[in-house]
């Protein structure tokens, strides 16, 4: 590639970027998923409008699986452990046996009312069996929905790549072999080891990095996330999942109390997004819209399998041992979205050559097209239908830490969010413990330095001096006031959860 080639890549991969941003506050306004929108942008640069050419499979596949990557990495970064740790085993049934019965329905209905032969029909099983990540992660967590709820729904769609993954390349191999015991013995040294790696990796992270001063803030974010991909990169070096390893990695290194928690935070949803922005672009490129009409019908067909019958008896079955209420279940049936993950999978097919697998995409970029048109729109009045949204409650207060290790000291940065109850609490009836200082306040129209009668309110920003041994109770005793106010212990409100 010469250099201005290279420059008009460039500036062609910045005007798409731009354009998806742009798409996306226009989506916000009008009430549409901001994810049909990065559809069009890759339908127009398609070879139906402005001729882009995208006919190298393993291109997508290999972009597409990077993508991913970053989406679960993202998803680990910005996932409570206290929302996910009591819903590991039922999030572990769904993705497991439920990934299993949810393949077998939606394969059964493309043989019987499409006439596909066995093996495309489980790839076309298998490619959908997958909630997705980014979907799931961009979507629910805007809903005032009960924290089990979200949280089994995220640990999920974390979780259940890698057994789809495993699936779909079983289903790719030609001829087609269906062997039980080597598929058992697959899903589970893949699930195990990958999670291994990944949990390892965040351990190491998480006791190495508190103990480095990096020269900038912005390093800390990199290196976290870069653990992140390392754990996605060391799984599939071992051939275990790396998707697995990428979510836990996150998942670990996000609840260490990690320097600059917020800024990694926000760093790792642009990255999310920019992932997200890719992948749909990159299914609006590889479909051909002229081509699109003969598979509308297959694609509603097949959606109705998914959403009515499929989506629910996995959720059923693979609930039957946990207490979660018919109305819960029902709301976790419709909300199994799909979008990223089916646009990465529908490639492992072409790439291995299996016949007639091209149609498979096409109906994918058909049924997440209504999909995300049907579903994601319509989880808040089906929310609110089965009574599941709760009363908008106050906030959690984010607490960053930036290490000072020439005093063994750390600065925390606490923004009061409205409807805190920190707000009207004055410095001396916080009762932090000492040698916690309360050193500043920015406040919108100037800044000062608190006095022990000084009020806090509302979108203050805090600057507090502390150990690094006196970290872990200060921010405990500054969310325990945040929830209950300055009487927080009489309450039995100590700040222990996150």
């Amino acid at each position: 590639m010469s250099l201005n080639e290279l420059y008009l890549a460039l500036f062609a991969g910045g005007v798409v970027l731009l354009a998806s941003i742009v798409a996306t506050r226009i989506a916000s306004r009008v009430g549409l998923p901001s994810l049909l929108l990065f559809l069009a942008v890759g339908v127009i640069l398609g070879e139906d409008v402005l001729g882009v050419d995208l006919d190298d499979p393993q291109l997508a596949q290999n972009l597409g699986t990077a993508a991913l990557a970053i989406i679960l990495v993202e998803g680990g970064l910005t996932t409570k452990w206290s929302d996910v740790s009591e819903l590991l085993a039922p999030a572990g049934v769904l993705a497991t046996l439920g990934v299993g019965v949810s393949v077998g329905i939606t394969a059964l209905g493309a043989h019987f009312f499409l006439g596909l032969d066995w093996q495309l029909a489980l790839l076309l099983g298998a490619v959908l069996a997958s909630t997705d990540a980014a979907a799931v992660f961009s979507v629910l967590r805007v809903l005032p929905l009960p924290r089990r709820m979200v949280g089994l729904l995220e640990a999920e769609s974390g979780f259940n790549d890698a057994p789809t993954v495993i699936l779909v390349l079983l289903f790719s191999s030609t001829p087609l072999r269906m062997q039980p015991w080597h598929l058992l013995g697959s899903l589970v040294y893949q699930l195990v080891v990958g999670a291994a790696i990944g949990i390892l990796l965040g351990v190491i992270g998480s006791l190495v990095l508190p103990r480095i001063a990096l020269p900038a803030s912005g390093l800390y974010p990199l290196a976290i996330f870069g653990l992140g991909m390392l754990a996605f990169a060391a799984a599939g070096v071992a051939r275990s999942s790396g998707f697995i390893a990428a979510y836990l990695a996150g998942v670990v290194l996000a609840n260490a109390g990690l320097p600059h928690r917020s800024a990694t935070r926000s760093f790792a949803e642009g990255l999310g997004w920019l992932a997200q922005i890719g992948l749909f672009v990159l299914l609006g490129l590889l479909v051909t819209p002229s081509e699109l009409h003969r598979e509308v019908l297959p694609a509603l067909v097949i959606g109705v399998v998914l959403l009515l019958l499929a989506r629910p008896l996995a959720v059923v079955v693979s609930l039957l041992g946990f207490r979660f209420p018919l109305r819960e279940q029902a709301f976790l049936s419709w909300a199994g979205l799909r979008g990223a993950v089916p646009i990465v999978l529908a490639t492992f097919p072409v790439v291995a050559g299996v016949r007639g697998s091209d149609r498979l995409v096409d109906i994918v970029f058909v049924l997440i097209l209504v999909l995300t048109l049907v579903q994601g729109p319509s989880l808040r009045a089906l929310a609110r239908w089965l009574g599941l949204i709760r009363p908008e409650a106050a906030r959690e207060v984010q607490v960053e830490s930036a290490p000072l290790d020439v005093l063994d000291a750390e600065l925390l940065t606490v923004t009061i969010p409205r409807g805190s109850r920190l707000h009207y609490v004055t410095v001396l009836e916080l009762q932090l413990p000492e040698p916690s200082v309360p050193a500043l306040v920015i406040r919108e129209y100037g800044v000062f330095v608190p006095r022990p009668e000084s009020r806090l309110e509302e979108e203050d920003q805090l600057l507090i001096v502390t150990t690094t041994a006196k970290r872990e109770a200060t921010e405990r005793r500054l969310r325990a006031v945040g929830r209950r106010g300055k009487l927080a212990y009489w309450f039995g409100e100590y700040g222990d959860h996150i």
